[in-house]
């Protein structure tokens, strides 16, 4: 049996590059165990790979799908939609937040006071600090 070749591909995949691509995922999928469409003739998986592009057994948009799907690492789920009763519940929560928000602090009935020292009782203070004493680290 005749090999095939990039030229029996090339009219189904414009560019040689995604033609690489596009066989060299499709051989990853055979040799993990996906059924083949073509009859294998004991040639390898990147053969069997192109063989399936060349006869369009498998459609290249598919398969171009299928290896972006294989590359996502996050793929996004949709999730339902609210009904609209929670939908107003929820702008009644946030309504009660801010009303609450806007409200004054209550006051505390004792003002903070702070310890207050003179200049002269600052200055005793440091003058009655003992140094530290002398060691051999320093």
């Amino acid at each position: 049996m005749a090999r095939v070749t990039v030229e029996d591909c090339i009219d189904k995949v414009d560019n040689r590059f995604d033609l690489v691509l596009l066989a060299s995922h499709r051989a990853r999928q055979v040799s993990q165990g996906a059924l083949i469409t073509v009859d294998r003739d004991n040639d390898k998986n990147p053969v069997v790979a192109l063989r399936e592009i060349a006869d369009e057994t498998l459609s290249p948009g598919d398969l171009k799908e299928d290896l972006i799907h294989s590359l996502q690492k996050h793929v996004e789920v949709d999730e339902p939609e609210p009904d609209p009763a929670s939908l107003l519940a929820a702008e009644e929560v946030e309504e009660t937040v801010i009303e609450l928000a806007s409200e004054p602090a209550p006051t505390e009935e004792e003002p903070v006071s702070f310890d207050r020292m003179s200049e002269d009782e600052l200055l005793a203070g440091i003058e009655g600090l003992v140094p530290p004493e002398k060691s051999d680290d320093y």
